[in-house]
């Protein structure tokens, strides 16, 4: 019974040291990743747009810089046409032509 409740204990201390590192671990992604972002967002003049607007377009965003360095190519027509209007709707937006909630019903997906 003794035996049975230190290997118990064993168990759950071995899968608790497993479970800090992954989290750890992604935590450190995380913390990479926003960097990237926020990196790829200022070189291209969008550290100021609001959050909701960044959220909606994260993955554009992400891919393009997955692009720049190096690790695909995307030659797809709709890749393109889903760029040009992420451009288009942000320097439209930082343009004054229009406002957030056009930007964010435009460029969502659904």
């Amino acid at each position: 019974m003794i035996s049975r409740t230190v290997k118990n204990k064993v168990k759950v201390q071995e899968s608790q040291l497993f479970a800090d590192r992954v989290i750890s671990q992604i935590k450190e992604e995380t913390k990479a990743e926003i960097t990237m972002m926020n990196d790829a967002f200022e070189l291209m003049g969008w550290q100021k747009l609001s959050d909701e607007i960044k959220l909606a377009i994260y993955d554009d965003v992400k891919y393009m810089v997955m692009e720049l360095q190096g690790l695909f190519s995307s030659c797809d027509e709709f890749v393109q046409r889903r760029r040009d209007s992420v451009h288009f709707w942000i320097s439209s937006f930082l343009d004054g032509i229009c406002d957030e909630k056009m930007v964010l019903d435009n460029l969502q997906i659904k």
